[in-house]
């Protein structure tokens, strides 16, 4: 490395120490990425090549370390095909053990990040598939790994696209199964916790309408078009525009606020 600048030999320490690439595949991917630190994480966990392989071995061990916990159906009868499907699977109780090996708060984001990546279907449940191929497209087969991980993806929240994706994935994996909306506690949960991330100030105003004046489940339109409203219109609602194709909760928001004198 003594050919490079000093700020490009810290950026190649940085990409070493938190995916555990070697010197040449943290080179390859700085340079792909034309020196951004953020783009070269990108290029190493999409592209295959520049990964380890993963070992099955490791996964399993991973894997049975933390299946077949009994999690929230601890104290409910289930018929036996039911109860069987849940011993092949990681459930609540083993994503708290899997989130204390990682010194993560299992209430943090960052586990939201990781069902992301394993595409998880269900909140507090993770299928062998799931958890496999999660960890094998992140490159991951032991703790160790996981942990170096953790920085990178807790920083994918701060790229737009990604929190987007991200955020459109938590309204179906947070709701219960079967259902179409998502029960408003929860959703008020999710959006305290994600725009605690995204800092948009009219978060707690937003929640206390929602208590106060609807108080019923949340579509999918009104979870998706809620992050499209935050993005695009000013705090104070100078470019909010009454004829704009809003659901007609938010048109309700803006006019919960005005009546309140909660904007000026």
């Amino acid at each position: 490395m003594h050919k490079l600048g000093r700020g490009q030999r810290d950026k190649v320490q940085q990409f070493i120490a938190i995916t555990g690439a070697s010197e040449k595949v943290a080179l390859q991917a700085l340079k792909a990425s034309d020196w951004h630190l953020e783009g070269a994480f990108d290029v190493f966990y999409s592209h295959p090549q520049f990964k380890s392989l993963t070992d099955s071995r490791h996964l399993e061990e991973l894997y049975k370390r933390y299946k077949g916990k009994k999690g929230k159906h601890r104290d409910v009868v289930l018929p036996y095909q039911v109860k069987n499907q849940y011993v092949d699977m990681i459930l609540a109780d083993g994503i708290t053990l899997l989130c204390n090996d990682l010194q993560v708060d299992p209430q943090d984001i960052v586990t939201l990040v990781i069902s992301w990546h394993m595409k998880a279907a269900t909140m507090c449940e993770f299928s062998k598939q799931e958890f496999f191929g999660g960890l094998q497209a992140l490159g991951i087969d032991t703790l160790e790994k996981f942990h170096e991980r953790i920085p990178f993806l807790r920083s994918e929240l701060k790229d737009e696209q990604k929190f987007r994706e991200i955020y459109n994935f938590a309204f179906g994996w947070a709701k219960e199964k079967g259902q179409k909306s998502l029960a408003l506690d929860t959703a008020i949960g999710m959006w305290q916790l994600l725009f605690a991330e995204k800092q948009w100030p009219l978060v707690d105003q937003w929640c206390q309408f929602l208590q106060a004046r609807h108080n019923k489940a949340i579509s999918r339109d009104t979870w998706s078009q809620l992050l499209e409203f935050a993005r695009t219109v000013d705090p104070l609602l100078s470019n909010y525009d009454a004829q704009g194709a809003w659901p007609y909760l938010i048109d309700e928001f803006v006019e919960y606020l005005t009546e309140n004198g909660m904007i000026r």
